[in-house]
């Protein structure tokens, strides 16, 4: 890894701390008052969650810059010049990083195993994006995922400031959830694997080595295996909310972290 992605994950890694200590509790307290009245293991996850959609914000437009004018990553998705991929995803791994030790640090009220292998499927993929510069197109693509996050995190402040789950601003974000979850996690599954099978048994593929195509191919079977659960999670709260099923609220405190990706 060359020293540019080493400090950029460092960076990444100090910069959303401070985001999470320092500018969330600030920011936070001046948008809405009821911030101030949540109990402390909320105010974590608040603070936490705010971070996430800034960080999903960032990665999430670099990753369609990257997407839609990147011509040499677009021309040859394996082995592609990775510059601009490599900047992602190293803010990525620095998120990543910053979000397990806060895990760590709050198992008790936040830990959630899925969450975990999310976490370590994406650092173990992304370590050869790193490392050698490979597969820099479909490592981007992956992160176009993270423009639904925002949405998953604004349900969670919604239900945290009391909002019942019939207003029409909570009613609005849950639709508009399932369907960026769905276009950006699920529909794109087809398009993802078909470049994929594309690049079977081509000089590129096996370029890579075994190690390298067997950390692509099952760290992105097991994301996508945790996106269709999410996604069913999401679709069951949905079409509760719009069919007025969703029944009383959920208890103070009983939602996990791994809202950040679910429902």
């Amino acid at each position: 890894m060359e020293t540019r992605e080493l400090t950029v994950v460092a960076g990444s890694f100090v910069g959303f701390q401070l985001l999470f200590s320092v500018a969330s509790p600030w920011l936070s307290s001046a948008i809405t008052p009821g911030y101030g009245r949540l109990p402390p293991t909320k105010v974590t996850e608040w603070n936490s969650r705010l971070v996430s959609t800034v960080h999903a914000l960032i990665v999430g437009l670099f990753c369609l810059y990257i997407l839609w004018f990147d011509d040499e990553v677009n021309a040859n998705p394996v082995w592609g010049d990775p510059s601009l991929v490599k900047l992602n995803v190293a803010i990525t791994c620095g998120y990543l990083l910053y979000d397990l030790v806060l895990l760590a640090c709050n198992w008790s009220t936040m830990g959630d195993s899925f969450f975990v292998c999310h976490h370590l499927a994406a650092l173990y993929a992304y370590g050869y994006v790193l490392t050698r510069g490979v597969l820099p197109y479909f490592a981007n693509f992956r992160l176009i995922s993270e423009l639904s996050t925002p949405f998953v995190n604004q349900r969670w402040f919604f239900e945290a400031l009391n909002y019942p789950r019939s207003h029409r601003l909570v009613v609005l974000n849950g639709v508009a959830m399932a369907v960026v979850f769905f276009l950006v996690r699920i529909a794109v599954m087809p398009s993802y694997w078909a470049s994929v099978f594309a690049t079977f048994g081509t000089p590129e593929f096996e370029r890579l080595g075994l190690g390298a195509q067997v950390a692509w191919i099952t760290s992105c079977i097991a994301l996508d295996i945790l996106n269709t659960v999410w996604m069913y999670k999401i679709t069951r709260g949905c079409y509760k909310v719009i069919t007025g099923r969703a029944g009383r609220k959920v208890k103070e405190g009983s939602e996990k972290h791994s809202n950040n990706h679910t429902d």
